[in-house]
């Protein structure tokens, strides 16, 4: 398998014949100071041997804090900005990867793709093509110039069915857990392909 490795402030290793878990942002939806802390946790949570998944436990502290911002950009709830992305999770659905499932919050992105082994362009850039088009379009829109996402995004490479189905899940389920619907078929930014 060709992978693709690179590192930011997250360590990222993506290629062909896995599905990802993918997690974006708006740039500036979490104050630096909230952002500082998550990574002090991290940095702590590493430290100690003895404390399992401490990646997952600093995505879902990250999550958390995204899901309850009060400050910064929370715009991608609005029917003419999430069109926007939306339309272009879907074009890229064939040439860039599988579409499995997607959920648009007022601040961040959830998205969970299958890579098939003929891919040809390596998710790091596809993910690069998006966040440029849309950041063009949502600025267009908004009447805006400037970053739009912020530069890193969270990834994680699903293990294996039981992993892929937990996750699916548990992107549907972001509005309900974050009080935006009452049940993950209520919110209209969310996607999932039917088997």
């Amino acid at each position: 398998m060709n992978l693709t490795h690179y590192q930011r402030r997250l360590p990222h290793q993506l290629g062909p014949g896995a599905s990802y878990f993918v997690t974006f942002r708006l740039a500036g939806s979490l104050p630096r100071e909230t952002v500082a802390r998550l990574l002090e946790e991290r940095a702590l949570r590493r430290q100690e041997p003895s404390v399992p998944d401490a990646g997952k436990r600093f995505f879902g502290a990250f999550d958390a804090a995204l899901d309850c911002a009060t400050q910064g950009p929370c715009y991608l709830n609005c029917p003419a900005e999430a069109a926007i992305v939306q339309a272009s999770l879907h074009f890229l659905d064939g040439p860039g990867y599988e579409l499995l499932a997607y959920c648009l919050m007022p601040n961040h992105v959830h998205l969970v793709v299958h890579l098939p082994l003929e891919t040809i362009a390596p998710l790091a850039r596809t993910l690069q093509r998006l966040k440029s088009h849309t950041a063009r379009q949502l600025n267009q829109l908004r009447g805006t110039t400037g970053p739009v996402w912020q530069r890193e995004s969270y990834d994680h490479r699903v293990r294996d069915a039981h992993e892929l189905t937990a996750i699916i899940a548990y992107t549907l389920n972001n509005p309900v857990k974050a009080g935006l619907a009452q049940e993950w078929q209520q919110w209209p930014y969310s996607y999932r392909r039917e088997p």
